[in-house]
């Protein structure tokens, strides 16, 4: 494990959700001061090597947010040794984190938004739905990103 606290965002895909959160979560970081190591990954390999969605880049580039450089990845078996926190975006895909994870690291598996302190408890997949969905997810991320950023400063 790093010395920086290191963070890996989780969705079903890395297309929309992860990458959002790890968009969202890379500038909100900065702004507050915090040297992490930030990343995102899907629990199924559907996009490898895919940009984000494009839809998502839409909203949150048009909200600030850079997904330059991203590609979806799937998680690795070496990412439960090397993140601090894996942050799953639904209880499907904390399901599934905790079915692969080795038994040494379940501890750092967590919904996003209950870590976060967030009222809601998944960030929903807008993959099937209209720009309203995006608009959701991003609401819900940066809510949540500043619940989390609050969190780590308390250490």
């Amino acid at each position: 494990m790093s010395e920086k606290t290191s963070l890996l965002f989780v969705c079903l895909g890395n297309i929309c959700r992860s990458p959002t959160a790890e968009a969202v979560f890379i500038r909100k970081a900065a702004d507050a001061g915090l040297d992490l190591i930030i990343d995102s990954a899907g629990t199924h390999g559907y996009h490898i090597g895919k940009a984000p969605d494009k839809r998502s880049q839409s909203a949150g580039t048009a909200r600030g947010y850079s997904f330059k450089g991203l590609k979806c990845r799937r998680v690795d078996e070496s990412d439960f040794e090397k993140f601090d926190y894996i942050l799953a975006m639904d209880k499907s895909n904390l399901d599934n984190l905790h079915k692969i994870c080795p038994s040494e690291y379940q501890h750092k598996i967590h919904l996003f938004l209950a870590l976060a302190g967030a009222d809601e408890e998944e960030v929903p997949d807008p993959y099937y739905g209209g720009k309203g969905g995006f608009e959701l997810v991003l609401d819900l991320i940066e809510d949540a990103a500043d619940g989390l950023i609050e969190h780590l400063k308390l250490g």
